[in-house]
């Protein structure tokens, strides 16, 4: 039975918490338009868990154009650049190593 490289598991891991983190960003933009519950446990978790990097997004980028906060969006593109380019070209490169 042959066996993947290291770095194509761990490549395929990395791609399988991408996949889940842009479905929490885009549930997260989407509760924003609907004011759940704030108290609610899996609101808390979702913003939890977004919230940090919608911060960092805002603090680095002027994401906020006439009061519409475009950080999910950035969020998403880094995801899909990740996603898409980043993690297969460097678990290509350490294969090959």
């Amino acid at each position: 039975m042959p066996y993947e490289p290291l770095p194509i598991v761990i490549a395929s891991i990395l791609q399988g918490l991408l996949w889940a983190y842009f479905w929490i960003v885009i549930i997260s933009a989407v509760l924003t338009w609907i004011e759940p519950n704030p108290y609610n446990p899996i609101v808390r978790l979702i913003y939890s868990l977004t919230e940090p990097v919608f911060d960092f997004v805002r603090e680095h980028l002027p994401v906020i154009f006439s009061g519409i906060d475009l950080s999910p969006i950035v969020v998403l593109i880094a995801i899909q650049i990740l996603s898409q380019w980043a993690i297969p070209r460097l678990a290509d490169l350490l294969v090959s190593i």
